[in-house]
């Protein structure tokens, strides 16, 4: 060792995590500088490595300080450390990044934008004034524009955009907030706006095209904006008959829009906002948030932060934006682009995702122009490629927390930790030592979205949608295509839906060369939730939605299972009632609500003219139904809670159509409103006593696992039997009981067999998944009602308890039971 190394020393620094595309190599650098040591930095497709020389002491501080002041919005999954001998590096530097090895660096979500970009492009001084393509190392684009690992600018959409000498001066400065920012751009070399005709002639460009588009706003027109990840379609929210004619263009009837607002102010003029909601709402992911409208009582008259008196929008909403629906989806700008837009304008504009309905929205200029033709007026575009299409994350306040109901943007494609864990004692050593297989899972068929498992960490694709069309499945192949590339992976094994006529499951299906797990709808919805929240089993497990394939034949979604170590058992469920027409009762739920009463009344059913479920058929209709629910012909039996809402929500005459999924349901929380009451209807359980064999273990789970023997003949799991329940609604129903009070009083029911099941079973943890718990009120009750009688609840955050965290479940099934 020489005199110059005598008392130095070399720490060798490996890190795991969300640390590229944050600024974490410019502030490793600064850090070193400032410790005056010595070495390098790079990415790597697993992260960054570190090399630095120096003393002792100052080592030990920039290990210290190096989880302690970390950039923001990175965060460090693993850090591994070795001591070693100096070898005399001199300086500090970033390294050209390294390409080889397997690419399990974490892609991090596209960014809003940071205060100190927002301050730019509002200062007529800055050079960036006005700039809508604004960012730097604290905020803008990564997941919507990254080609490969690592994160560089060669393997970014930014690539063919060469940096002016200002801009490049920036990004070599170590001491600029630009330092290595790889979308870093400015007027004069990064990308530029243009305005459209429907036919692709530029009529305008730059900020000239950006005012342009605001005039066609406030004219009235429809506006297709190209956004981070995809187009919104933009119309004044305040204009009735522009928003009408979006709804009749998109082809979507009465499913609520998204609305972007200028400001916070301008939200909390129209809506009631938490401070969660606030910081939801100005957080670096920037979802929609789903707000509860302002009432004359509920609304601010000063802002918080000044105590500014706020001046109540002169825009009042249209009643078409969320027809019958006391809440609004609402986001606040998040890029450069959709400020200086709203800046612009100055009032609330719908934001709808550039698409038809059903199917996956546009990114690229030219195919927008062909499948928004008809809907859009004008195309506000710019020449930045778009990598992947990422729609707006939905969430909402629950229980004190945050709940994503639609995880995308800001959100996807972080990764949930899932460790190894194997199913029993005995398989510990083999699973000890081998190497976890890659996985796929690929969703279910709507709310789609796929997961990708490299070893513990479980990558959650971007929302995809429901695969009801031919371009939402080719988008559904172009995301796994895409993962698999980014992350250079082969998996070995797939997992899918048991539903033989999921799309999801006959892709599966045809991919030969991996290995086929089949996992039971309800079941991956409570174990997606089992993941999440990091639980081992054993845990009681509730799983209720609208449809998914039973076991046994049925129509599933009112389910209790336990889980354990050795098996999965369904424990419980919803009393079976038939849905006449199949499919065409999920879009009536007046059909459902004939399905109960055959149930329980029979024929007799028929006599109930003063129900407005009964009256709104024909004598002819009723006829033929009464025929099919009798004989049992295109009646399947379902155990769905999702559809008992349905058929409650007819009885009580709050609707006997529906336009979109989950309008029923919803119509039947929002009758709630301020209603305030522990009253409830009775849901027993009762025994079923006829013996039947019943596929329970690893088998009722899985398919093609090589699951153990099938257990002997058994009685059928208990049922939670509505027949009371229904009863009393018909008696207040006719008694004229308000619908809100009916509602109060079937939620509170629910709530309470939740409950009173756990009792039976006697697992002291339970889980709360499937699509009914987006329902604030039933969540809400459920949890409260199961704390109080000292039960662990346990519901979703970051993962949708919808169909959109179904691929997760199946990847913990896959992972956990069959090695």
């Amino acid at each position: 060792m020489s005199a110059a190394s005598a008392g130095r020393e070399r720490l060798k620094i490996r890190i795991r995590g969300a640390i590229q595309g944050v600024g974490f190599r410019p502030f490793v650098h600064r850090l070193a500088n400032e410790l005056g040591l010595a070495g390098w930095v790079n990415n790597s497709p697993q992260g960054v490595s570190i090399e630095v020389e120096g003393v002792r002491d100052a080592l030990e501080q920039f290990l210290l300080r190096l989880e302690r002041e970390k950039p923001p919005r990175s965060f460090i999954q693993g850090l591994e450390t070795s001591w070693l001998d100096p070898v005399g590096y001199s300086g500090f530097e970033i390294r050209a990044s390294d390409v080889s090895g397997d690419k399990t660096a974490l892609v991090l979500p596209d960014i809003a934008t940071c205060p100190d970009c927002l301050r730019e492009i509002f200062d007529p001084n800055n050079r960036r004034y006005g700039y809508p393509f604004t960012n730097c190392t604290n905020c803008g684009p990564r997941f919507s524009i990254i080609t490969a690992l690592p994160y560089d600018r060669t393997n970014t959409s930014m690539r063919t955009f060469t940096m002016c000498p200002q801009c490049q001066a920036e990004y070599d400065d170590p001491t600029n907030r630009r330092f290595h920012a790889q979308p870093n751009a400015c007027p004069v070399c990064g990308p530029q706006l243009e305005l459209w005709s429907p036919t692709g002639e530029a009529l305008f460009s730059g900020d000239t095209a950006l005012v342009a588009a605001a005039y066609a706003i406030r004219r009235g027109d429809i506006v297709a904006v190209k956004g981070i990840g995809g187009f919104h379609l933009m119309v004044a929210a305040h204009a009735e008959p522009a928003v009408r004619r979006l709804r009749e263009r998109k082809h979507r009837e009465e499913k609520p829009f998204a609305l972007m607002f200028p400001s916070l102010l301008n939200v909390k003029a129209v809506c009631q906002v938490s401070p969660l909601d606030e910081r939801l709402l100005r957080s670096p992911e920037a979802p929609i948030v789903l707000l509860q409208r302002a009432t004359a009582e509920s609304k601010p008259v000063q802002a918080d932060s000044d105590s500014q008196r706020i001046l109540l929008s002169p825009w009042p909403i249209a009643d078409a934006v969320a027809p019958a629906n006391p809440y609004l989806g609402v986001m606040l700008p998040y890029t450069p682009l959709h400020h200086l837009l709203m800046a612009e304008l100055g009032f609330p504009v719908v934001a709808t995702s550039g698409n038809l309905s059903d199917e996956p929205i546009c990114t690229d200029e030219r195919e927008a122009l062909n499948r928004l033709q008809g809907i859009a007026d004008v195309f506000l575009v710019h020449n930045r490629p778009i990598v992947r299409h990422v729609d707006d994350s939905i969430v909402r306040v629950m229980l004190d927390r945050e709940l994503v109901l639609r995880r995308a943007r800001g959100y996807a494609p972080l990764p949930i930790q899932i460790d190894q864990h194997p199913a029993t004692e005995a398989q510990a050593p083999a699973a000890a030592g081998n190497h976890s297989p890659t996985i796929l899972a690929v969703g279910a068929h709507l709310k789609n979205a796929v997961a990708l498992s490299l070893g513990p960490q479980t990558f959650v694709s971007q929302h995809i949608g429901d695969l009801e069309s031919e371009p939402a499945f080719i988008a559904f192949r172009h995301v796994i295509a895409d993962f698999e590339t980014l992350y250079a992976s082969k998996p070995g094994v797939i997992a899918a839906d048991l539903h033989p006529d999921y799309l999801s499951t006959k892709y599966a299906r045809e991919q030969t060369a991996r290995r086929f797990v089949g996992v039971q709808h309800h079941i991956a919805h409570v174990l997606s939730c089992m993941g999440e929240n990091e639980l081992e089993p054993p845990v009681l497990g509730v799983s209720w939605d609208g449809t998914g394939a039973g076991l046994d034949g049925s129509v599933w979604g009112g389910e209790f299972f336990l889980i354990t170590d050795q098996k999965i058992e369904r424990v419980a469920h919803l009393r079976p009632f038939r849905l006449p027409g199949g499919d065409r009762a999920i879009k009536e739920p007046r059909r459902v609500a004939l399905g109960l009463l055959h149930e329980l009344l029979g024929d007799g059913l028929l006599e109930r003219t003063d129900l407005a479920a009964i009256a709104s058929f024909s004598p002819s209709e009723l006829d033929l139904l009464q025929t099919m629910l009798s004989r049992g012909l295109k009646s399947p039996l379902t155990s769905s809670v999702g559809r008992l809402f349905d058929g409650i929500a007819s009885l009580a005459n709050l609707c006997q159509q529906i336009r979109f999924e989950g309008q029923a349901a919803m119509r039947l929380e929002f009758a709630i409103e301020d209603v305030r009451t522990d009253e409830t209807y009775s849901l027993p359980i009762r025994e079923q006593p006829s013996p039947l064999t019943v596929t329970s273990g690893f088998a009722a789970m899985l398919a093609g696992a090589g699951a153990p023997p099938l257990p002997a003949a058994r009685r059928l799991p208990p049922v939670l039997d509505w027949a009371p329940l229904l009863k009393a609604i018909l008696s207040d129903v006719s008694a004229g009981v308000s619908a809100g009070t009916v509602s109060a009083r079937f939620h509170n029911a629910l709530a309470n067999a939740v409950v009173a099941v756990a009792r039976r079973i006697g697992q002291n943890r339970v889980i709360l998944s499937g699509g009914c718990f987006q329902n604030r009120y039933l969540t809400e009750r459920t949890v409260q009602r199961l704390q109080a009688a000292g039960f662990r609840p346990y519901w979703h955050q970051r993962v949708p308890p919808n169909d959109g965290g179904i691929a997760l479940g199946q990847i913990v099934a896959a992972k956990r039971w069959n090695q």
